[in-house]
């Protein structure tokens, strides 16, 4: 009774021990994982790639040129859709809905056919708001 109770404790310590060390090594894999995210969620890809699909499918509403920044211009495009919207009982408020929307579905086929690099230069650092 006496060695089992021994063997018990002792198994009990090893696996004490191998639950610390699975502990420390979870601990790093998620922090490198939370790391790793970070650097890709914050990188140049995802924005163009975003921006560039956003702009696709809502481009009319102006959502993708709020993604890269410009909040003037988003807002211009924004404000043409509603006014659009508002006015579609009218003749010329068909007019206002289509050209936003065609807008953002060039500069979304734009965005998404420049290379990471050139899209960087032109609509990060150059801040080129239109086309």
């Amino acid at each position: 009774m006496i060695i089992l109770l021994l063997n018990s404790s002792i198994l009990g310590e090893a696996y004490k021990d191998k639950a610390k060390d699975f502990a420390e090594e979870a601990r790093d894999t998620a922090s490198e994982f939370a790391k790793n995210a970070k650097e890709t969620f914050g990188s140049n890809d995802n924005q163009k790639l975003l921006a560039g699909i956003v702009a696709l499918l809502f481009g009319g509403f102006g959502i993708h040129k709020f993604i890269l920044g410009y909040t003037k211009e988003g807002a211009t495009l924004l404000g043409v859709s509603i006014a659009g919207i508002l006015l579609s009982c009218f003749g010329i408020g068909a007019l206002f809905v289509w050209i936003p929307t065609v807008i953002g579905f060039v500069e979304g086929i734009i965005y998404l056919t420049k290379s990471d690099a050139e899209f960087y230069n032109t609509y990060q650092l150059g801040k080129k708001p239109w086309f």
